[in-house]
């Protein structure tokens, strides 16, 4: 932790402290400690320890379903026996959900316990698309700031390259040319081995800060040697050049480009894996759903299977995370040491060089400032002495212009170069990269890793509840045959639902409605009613009653009168109807 106080604009974040701080057990059952070494199979122990947990409680979920599954197959055999004796008297007590007053309750609380699981599940799914999107936007930033580290770093290199090209063909060509015109005179001949001298110094010099180890392939052989190059300086990472991964094989130096393009190429993978498991347990939510809305027992028991698919999953995918989080905690505590081991050990970078990038401390001074000093005097030397030779050994050699104009070109695009490579060389910009990389990976990643590990737990706990509610949900639908039937005793009226009939079946068996009507002379006699009596119609003058003191409700009015060409339609009434005689004699009134 002290050692991440040097690092300026990054500290462990809340979530990174308590993770890292909890404790270590290898197979063994001892005490580690939490430093992170990913080679160490002692570390990988720990890892594997602590996402067995989700394992113990993947069999605590399958030991619970298991245990109502036994209970909806084994006990409910009894009760249906039992049930069978008491279901007139349930039959008696039904609502208006078309079962018994016990069951319907049963079957009220089992439904509404898988509605609040999916519920649950859907919360879940919410949260895990957040979480996916929280660590996909920490991976981005970091694979940007490598990428973009990546091009700072080969941009050293090429122009470190492009100098010495340059200063190698000045010393080929020019100023050999220079060296056998100035044969005859000693002072211009010195001069001019001066310059070579100088030229030499400087390859060497810069030689000794080349970074051509972490270019990662950018650094290329360019046609035109000694020609001036543009001042390059980082892109964004989409138009970038990096080196495009050949396999899974870091190689011996590392290359941030390297890393960058190996880093998207996972998280594309991990991104569509967990929206493809998102989507998953979406579909199966809304089809339980649906399944217990139109009561379909066949989508619920294929619900049930998914289901238990998903409960593998999510329990698999918490162990993963569980393990991620914890490794990514202990990285993130202190990054600046595992960085300073994995690159000194990968590429044999000096750990000084290393230090001064990560920290980029204002006491710390450049370990490039010797070279880069030494490199710029020699540069003005070689200036000086070609000043020089232009003002005293032109006008005695006018054959040596054009040399001279060479070397005098080439000197000025290795000094646009060379500050060009201070500029570079300084640490604010890799710092500033180093620092965006450990906030995308340890905020946004952290805390997208954290909530996927949210969504896993609460999924599983839904898909347990829900695996646990279906069997007696779906069980307790009325199958297909029974649906049927009801149809077909029913089929004048299509509108009619599945229930409403069976309540009218039901009612058949009891007993046949009363009528409505009460007709002069028929020797039915009205049921025992709590309503008032009728008021007694009026009789008029003619011997009729009268009614239009009653309200409409509360006439007694006869049946329609029909004709006997009207009755005749009706053919096979006579033989339809018990008592022909009466029902003529009725009609005829």
């Amino acid at each position: 932790m002290a050692a991440m106080a040097l690092v300026p604009s990054y500290s462990p974040s809340l979530w990174v402290r308590v993770c890292h701080a909890l404790p270590r057990l290898d197979l063994s059952m001892v005490m580690r400690d939490n430093s992170f070494v990913p080679d160490s199979w002692e570390y990988q122990q720990t890892l594997l320890v602590l996402s067995s947990l989700s394992a113990v409680a993947l069999v605590i979920s399958l030991l619970v379903v298991l245990s109502f599954l036994i209970h909806y197959c084994c006990c409910h055999r009894g009760d249906r026996s039992e049930g069978s004796e008491e279901e007139e008297e349930d039959e008696d007590a039904s609502t208006g959900h078309g079962y018994s007053g016990r069951k319907g309750r049963g079957i009220c609380c089992v439904t509404w316990v898988a509605v609040a699981s999916v519920t649950l599940c859907c919360v879940a799914i919410g949260v895990g698309f957040y979480g996916n999107s929280e660590a996909n936007d920490g991976m981005y930033q970091l694979t940007s700031s490598l990428l973009t580290a990546n091009y700072t770093l080969a941009s050293i290199d090429l122009l470190i390259s492009d100098t010495i090209s340059g200063l190698q063909l000045s010393i080929a060509g020019p100023l050999t040319s220079m060296e056998e015109l100035f044969t005859g005179s000693k002072p211009f001949l010195v001069s001019t081995r001066n310059c070579r001298r100088l030229s030499d110094n400087v390859i060497n010099l810069l030689s000794s800060i080349s970074m051509a180890r972490s270019s990662g392939g950018l650094v290329n052989d360019s046609s035109s040697i000694g020609a001036p190059i543009a001042a390059l300086t980082p892109v964004p990472p989409s138009i970038a050049p990096t080196m495009s991964p050949s396999g899974g094989i870091m190689p011996s130096p590392f290359s941030p480009g390297w890393a960058a393009n190996t880093l998207m190429v996972n998280e594309d993978y991990r991104w569509l894996s967990y929206v493809l498991l998102l989507l998953l347990d979406l579909i199966v939510c809304l089809f339980i759903l649906l399944g217990l809305a139109k009561q379909a027992r066949w989508l619920l028991i294929l619900m049930t299977v998914l289901s238990w698919l998903a409960l593998f999953l999510s329990w698999g995918s918490l162990g993963l995370e569980t393990a991620s989080v914890v490794a990514l905690s202990d990285f993130c505590t202190d990054p600046k040491m595992f960085v300073l081991n994995s690159t000194h050990f990968n590429s044999g970078t000096s750990s000084d060089v290393l230090d001064y990038y990560l920290t980029c401390s204002r006491r710390m001074n450049t370990p490039f400032q010797q070279p880069l000093t030494q490199s710029q005097r020699a540069l003005s030397n070689i200036h000086t002495h070609l000043s020089s030779l232009d003002r005293n050994a032109l006008p005695l050699f006018p054959k040596a212009e054009k040399s001279l104009r060479e070397v005098q070109q080439i000197l000025n695009s290795t000094e646009g170069n060379f500050h060009q490579l201070v500029a570079l060389l300084n640490c604010r910009g890799l710092n500033k990269d180093y620092i965006d990389s450990l906030k995308g990976l340890c905020y946004d990643g952290m805390e997208g890793l954290l909530y996927l590990s949210l969504y896993s737990f609460l999924s599983a706990l839904a898909f347990t509840a829900i695996l646990c509610s279906l069997p007696g949900a779906w069980r307790s639908f009325p199958s297909d045959s029974e649906d049927y039937e009801d149809s077909d005793s029913e089929s004048e009226d299509p509108f009619t639902s599945h229930q409403a009939r069976r309540q009218t079946a039901a009612g058949s068996q009891r007993g046949a409605l009363p009528p409505f009507y009460n007709y002069p002379g028929a020797s039915w006699t009205p049921p025992f009613s709590s309503a008032p009596p009728l008021p007694t119609p009026n009789v008029s003058s003619n011997g009729n009653p009268g009614y239009e003191s009653l309200p409409l409700t509360d006439r007694q009015s006869p049946p329609p009168s029909y004709s006997p060409s009207m009755l005749t339609g009706y053919g096979g009434s006579s033989q339809s109807h018990p008592n022909s005689t009466h029902s003529r004699n009725l009609y005829s009134r």
